[in-house]
């Protein structure tokens, strides 16, 4: 398991276990397994790389791509899934219709931090995604996988490339002291009663206010049919945060990468096929977008990491073109 280190030294790692090579490297070499975040850097440069980037890869023609998709977001049984679990009962207990207009309120204002997108993809060197029953290793290189999965499948879509890279950069509210399940995970909407394909549902929701309030506890709860995903509440977390942090700061990018960035860990209406009696016209629309990012964001995850130092002049590049400069987080 690697995993943040809360302690003194904050910048650096607590690792053991076999995930690869590289993790076995670090155990064996580093002082009771800590390395700082700036040695991990300079081992990117060890990591293979994966195909030439100028093809046109398609995951479902790849054996050895395919081969394993069962075995993705498995929330039965694996190694992780005691820590997965009990991200999901405090994230289902708490997330409730005042915790997520508190949120809103709180990070509205968007004066957490002045930093560039790269700088923030650094920042997720430091977090372990709590709630992923998939990864054990930093967030940052899933942020590169995911990116440069959709860039072989799609090479003509640079703007496509980029929403790869940036989709989980609003994690960086768990480094800034935000507990992991108001940050991480599969999303749903507050206020109305949750859906069967929420993980966990039968299990994790017993302790939520709102499902005790007679406003919030039926099917559609404080919503009218079909009012569009734009106009209902969802749980608070990387998504939304993200979405408008790109909206506060004119990211010049089309509708559908904001769309995708909004409800990509929103499983359960994108893959569980929950939650239509809520979407409009939109939606259905945009779901194809969202279902196609999926794919990526979900089976690039891999243990052989990516030579993070080549690929940053290419997204440097999209950076460049599409959300320039310092931004307001």
């Amino acid at each position: 398991m690697v995993t943040h280190y809360q302690g003194p030294r904050s910048r650096g790692w607590v690792v053991s276990g076999h995930l690869c090579n590289l993790w076995a490297y670090i155990g064996a070499h580093s002082p009771v397994g800590l390395l700082p975040t700036c040695q991990l850097r300079s081992l990117r440069m060890k990591v293979a790389v994966g195909p030439d980037p100028s093809l046109v890869y398609r995951p479902e023609l790849d054996p050895e791509a395919a081969k394993d998709k069962g075995s993705f977001r498995n929330y039965t049984s694996g190694p992780l899934l005691d820590r997965v679990f009990a991200t999901y009962k405090l994230m289902h207990s708490q997330q409730t219709v005042d915790f997520v207009k508190k949120k809103h309120a709180q990070f509205g204002s968007f004066s957490y931090k002045k930093m560039t997108v790269l700088e923030a993809v650094d920042m997720l060197d430091g977090l372990i995604d709590e709630s992923d029953p998939d990864v054990d290793f930093p967030n940052s290189f899933h942020a590169f996988q995911t990116a440069e999965g959709i860039r072989k499948a799609h090479p003509d879509k640079d703007w496509f490339h980029l929403v790869g890279l940036l989709h989980d950069l609003g994690k960086v509210l768990a480094l800034a002291g935000e507990p992991q399940w108001a940050v991480v995970g599969d999303t749903f909407p507050v206020g109305c009663r949750p859906q069967a394909s929420v993980v966990f549902c039968d299990s994790t929701f017993q302790d939520n206010p709102d499902l005790q309030d007679p406003r919030y506890s039926t099917e559609l709860g404080m919503y009218q049919p079909h009012c569009g995903l734009e106009n209902v509440l969802m749980s608070w977390g990387h998504d939304e945060y993200m979405y408008q942090m790109m909206k506060f700061n004119k990211f010049s990018l089309p509708p559908e990468a904001f769309y995708m960035i909004r409800f990509h860990s929103f499983y359960p209406w994108h893959t569980g096929g929950d939650y239509r009696q809520l979407c409009g016209e939109q939606d259905l629309a945009m779901l194809p977008w969202v279902q196609e990012f999926n794919k990526f964001d979900l089976y690039t995850k891999c243990p052989d990491l990516p030579d993070v130092d080549k690929l940053r002049p290419y997204y440097q590049g999209l950076i460049d073109k599409y959300c320039p400069g310092v931004l307001s987080w």
